[in-house]
C-alpha cells in the first residue's frame, strides 16, 4: 500500500514535469494511480508487458502523461 502511494507521486510528479501541469502531493498521487492503470492498460493490449521497477515506471510516466493530455482535451 505505501509503496503504490509512493510510486504513484513518483510517476505523478515526473508526469506533471513532463507535461507543464502543476499540482500538490494528493494530484500526483492521484494522477500517478490513475496513470499506472492506463499504462499498464495500453500496453497490455499492445502486447507488452511490464516487468521491474523501471519498467513499471516507464509505462505508469506514458500513462499519466496520456492521462493528462486527455484531461486538458476534454475540460479546457
Amino acid at each position: 500500500m505505501i509503496g503504490s502511494l509512493i510510486m504513484g507521486a513518483l510517476v505523478g510528479w515526473i508526469a506533471g514535469r513532463v507535461m507543464h501541469a502543476e499540482g500538490g502531493l494528493v494530484r500526483s498521487i492521484a494522477i500517478g494511480m490513475l496513470g499506472s492503470f492506463v499504462g499498464s492498460a495500453l500496453f497490455g493490449l499492445l502486447g507488452f508487458y511490464a516487468y521491474g521497477l523501471f519498467a513499471n515506471l516507464l509505462v505508469g510516466v506514458v500513462g499519466a502523461c496520456l492521462s493528462i493530455w486527455a484531461g486538458r482535451k476534454l475540460f479546457h
